[in-house]
Parts: C-alpha cells; sequence; structure tokens
C-alpha cells in the first residue's frame, strides 16, 4: 500500500507515512510549500515529528500543490492525508479553494511561514526518509488538545496568523520565510513568537535564539503581585531558568504542555524500563590525570586532526575495552521467548540533549573502529542531533548507552537503561580535587562513574568487573595498549 492516491481529475492524494517502525502518529512541524506552488519528484514539502526523531517528507511526484489539510502544530495519524497535488498539469487553483474540511474557509492558505519551493530544498540538501511503505487505516484525525485555544500552537494560532497576514495586506504567496536554523524555529514556536515579526541580529540576517526571547519578552512580564517588596529573591546567579510560556496568561498560575512526539517516547520509555528491568547501580571515583592528558596530547596527533577529541571519547573507548574483556554484559533480555540474548557486536548509544527533548542514537558497530574512527562517529553523531536531524533509524539497535551528566557540573547520577539494553554509564564532572597519588596528597583531575545494569541478566561480579576495567583504562590510558 502507498502514501498516495489519484482520482480521475488528476488530484494526487499524500498520506502520512509509517516513517519509523511501527509508529502511529506524527505532528507537523513546519510546511515548506504553499497552496499554489510547483513541486517536483523527491522536493521536501514539509518537517513532521515523530516519536523517535524530526523528519522530512519529500513528495513522490511532480504537480502543483492544490491543499494542505493539515496546519503546522497538529497531530496527525498515520495513513490520513496532510496535502494534495494536481499532476493533470492545469492551473493552481485559488487559495480559497484549498480550504480542509476540517477547518473554517477563511483559514485555508498555507501555512503563512512556509517557503517557496526552490527555498524550501537548499542544494544538497537530502531527505532522510527512506520508505513510503504504510498499511491502509480507517483511524480518523485525532483532534489536538487545546487546539481551540489561542494561546496555543494549534490550528487556531495557524489560522489567526494567516488572517492576521490578509488584514496586513501581504499575501502569503509574497512573503519570504524568515532565516533561522530549526533549533530557532522551535524555540519561537514555542514561545508563541511569529518570526516574520523578529529583527534579526545574526550574520545575513539569521534570526538567534537571543532574537526570538527578546521578540517574546514584552508578551512575558508577569502580573504585579502584592507587596513584592518583602518576598525575599535568590542572587541572580541561582535563579531558575525556568521556560517562558507560549503566551501571557494574565496572572495565570499553571501552564499545561501537551505530552507527545520525542517527550511522550521518552516517558513511555523510561516507565518501561524502570519498572521492567530490576535495575542496580555502582559507583566508582577515580583519578582521570592521566586520560585528560592524553586528550591533550591526541588534539596534537595528525592523524587526529579535524576530529573530536574530548574525554568522552577515551570514556568511550575505555568502555568498548571493558566490554571485550567482559562479552556477557553485552546483551538483551528476550520475555516473550524466555532468553538471554547475546550480542557480538555493540552499537554504542550517546544521550544527547536537543531543543526537541533526550535522544540516544547510537554508533553502530562501535566495537570494530579504531580510535580516529570512533571520534569521527562521535562527532557525527553530536553535529546531526544538535541540528535536529537524528534519523529513526540512528536511534534503534542500541546495546549499551553512555550518558555524560558531567557536562552540567554533576558529579554522579543512577541513569535509567535505556530499552532493550543490559547497561548505562554516566560520567561525572572531571574536577580538580585533592587526592593521595604515590603517598602524597595533590591536585588531580578526578571524576565518578556510575553503571546501571539489568540485574537479571548481569549479576554483581559481572556488572563489577565491567566498571572496574572501564575504570582501570582511565586511570591508566596505556593499558590500551595491551587490552584493546
Amino acid at each position: 500500500m502507498t502514501t498516495m492516491t489519484e482520482n480521475a481529475s488528476g488530484l494526487r492524494e499524500f498520506k502520512m507515512p509509517d516513517v519509523g517502525e511501527g509508529l502511529t502518529e506524527a505532528e507537523i512541524l513546519k510546511w515548506y510549500v504553499q497552496v499554489g506552488d510547483t513541486v517536483t519528484d523527491g522536493q521536501v514539502v514539509c518537517e513532521v515529528e515523530t516519536a523517535k526523531a524530526a523528519v522530512e517528507l519529500p513528495i513522490p511526484y511532480d504537480g502543483v500543490v492544490s491543499e494542505l489539510r493539515f496546519p503546522e502544530g497538529t497531530t496527525v495519524d498515520v495513513g490520513q492525508v496532510i496535502i494534495a497535488v494536481d499532476v493533470s498539469g492545469g492551473s493552481a487553483p485559488a487559495p480559497a479553494q484549498a480550504a480542509p474540511a476540517a477547518e473554517p474557509a477563511p483559514v485555508a492558505p498555507a501555512a503563512p511561514a512556509a517557503a517557496p519551493a526552490e527555498e524550501a530544498k537548499p542544494e544538497g540538501r537530502k531527505p532522510v526518509l527512506v520508505g513510503y511503505g504504510v498499511a491502509e487505516s480507517s483511524t480518523k484525525r485525532r483532534p489536538r488538545k487545546g487546539a481551540e485555544t489561542p494561546d496555543r500552537q494549534g490550528g487556531t494560532m495557524y489560522a489567526a496568523t494567516a488572517i492576521q497576514g490578509e488584514l496586513n495586506g501581504h499575501g502569503s504567496a509574497e512573503r519570504q520565510r524568515p532565516l533561522a536554523k530549526p533549533p530557532v524555529r522551535k524555540l519561537a514556536k514555542d514561545l508563541g513568537v511569529d518570526l516574520a515579526t523578529v529583527t534579526p541580529s545574526g550574520p545575513d540576517g539569521i534570526i538567534t535564539r537571543e532574537d526570538v526571547h527578546a521578540a517574546a519578552a514584552p508578551a512575558q512580564a508577569p502580573a504585579p503581585v502584592a507587596a513584592p517588596a518583602v518576598v525575599p529573591q535568590a542572587p541572580a546567579h541561582v535563579q531558575p531558568q525556568v521556560p517562558a510560556p507560549a503566551a501571557s496568561y494574565d496572572g495565570a498560575r499553571e501552564t499545561r504542555i501537551p505530552v507527545k512526539g520525542v517527550r511522550k517516547a521518552i516517558a513511555t520509555a523510561m516507565v518501561g524500563s524502570a519498572f521492567t528491568a530490576p535495575h542496580v547501580t555502582e559507583f566508582v571515583t577515580i583519578d582521570v590525570t592521566r586520560t585528560m592528558r592524553l586528550v591533550e596530547e591526541l588534539k596534537q596527533d595528525k592523524d587526529m586532526q579535524g576530529l573530536r577529541v574530548n574525554p568522552l571519547l577515551l570514556v568511550a573507548k575505555a568502555l568498548l575495552v571493558a566490554i571485550k574483556r567482559n562479552p556477557d554484559v553485552n546483551a538483551s533480555w528476550d520475555e516473550a521467548n524466555q532468553e538471554i540474548v547475546q550480542k557480538h557486536y555493540v552499537n554504542l548509544g550517546i544521550a544527547a540533549a536537543t531543543p526537541r527533548g533526550l535522544i540516544v542514537p547510537n554508533i553502530k558497530d562501535a566495537h570494530a573502529k579504531t580510535l580516529p574512527q570512533l571520534a569521527e562517529s562521535l562527532g557525527e553523531l553530536v553535529a546531526t542531533a544538535r541540528e535536529g536531524k537524528t534519523s529513526p533509524a540512528a536511534m534503534q539497535g542500541g546495546t549499551v548507552t553512555i550518558t555524560n551528566v558531567g557536562v552540567f557540573g554533576v558529579d554522579t547520577g543512577t541513569p535509567i537503561l535505556n530499552p532493550g539494553e543490559s547497561a548505562i554509564l554516566a560520567v561525572g564532572a572531571i574536577k580538580l580535587q585533592p587526592w593521595v597519588h604515590k603517598g602524597k596528597v595533590k591536585p588531580r583531575q578526578v571524576t565518578t562513574l556510575a553503571l546501571s545494569f539489568d540485574h537479571r541478566l548481569v549479576d554483581g561480579e559481572l556488572g563489577s568487573k565491567v566498571l572496574a576495567d572501564t575504570a582501570a583504562v582511565l586511570e591508566q590510558p596505556k593499558r590500551l595498549i595491551t587490552w584493546a
């Protein structure tokens, strides 16, 4: 079953595909085309967010956009028609004719921030969607919670912005798409800021995060409270960084945010893991002064030039060495068949914080990579995650994970297993501390490692050996020569 249908008039309807494995819905983040635009086979027409990642959808045929069925911010079931394209070669219909049945007629034009087709697909850009396979679905559009309230990013905000554009005398076809990176666009959406109203301060007219916050500031002024002088205030440097509301709520004390996309997937996975796999966490505090020196030496090595060299790289290599010495830890629990599945490969997951939430892409066959190859893969993984372009496939099939909580200044934690994996290593902050070295107290670089593992298949002895071997390599990195 394909994701498109065609009627006698030459109108082809493109359905929301299953861009992962068994996904049931996706949210439309951004339309890159509008009614009346000419599209070509393979052109990216929109960006959607699933429970796993943000994905760009290419259209599989040539024609003229006749209708956009859903506005940005709408969650659409897999199999629902999202765009109709006239492939008969006739002229494009007037925008008013593209009104979806579920929306009022005056709000039917395409999303006001959508760009012309040639702007939506710059040279060298490749869609990440790899297939269009989808089972026929009889499900109906699931209404998005809060879509009727204008202070949420749903259909009403989409309609109100389009109407305002018409009132100002600016047709959507004349409006140019503001320049901003995907994370900045997501921030603007969360804060309810129209990028077209933001004054850019970045190079070449690019809108920055600071520009968006500045534009949102007037709408976020707190309501006056009685006797403010008697309320003690914490120093500015310790004030909590609370995300600003999407709009002014006239002194409301709560903000409700729909749980969906990556955040929903994280919640479901963590609850399932925490209450399915019996977790055990062990800790060790170690002197990593020699590892930090090695990092600096590797940065000067000609074989490592242009690669991402940092302590996380050597932590990853140390864990891979520990797994090689204790292969039984690299396994999973098959509840249905009551089997322990031992893996003869390591897909090393790296937890990454992104604008859309925490994701865990993994480096495929990390066990077989040299140090330069591992550094290259790690750099690509981090860069892709930061750009919000991690594909669903990159987050599937992990066996063991590393989470670097030290980048936030945290000493350690008790990490929860990524579902289907046997272990996860948390790396704490590396700090200069007094340490007994060769019988004397000296300042040394010290950190704490925490290893959580599934006690159904990893007993205390095995888990302790893995943690101890990882620590030994980081304390004496020359062991890499003999153990790797």
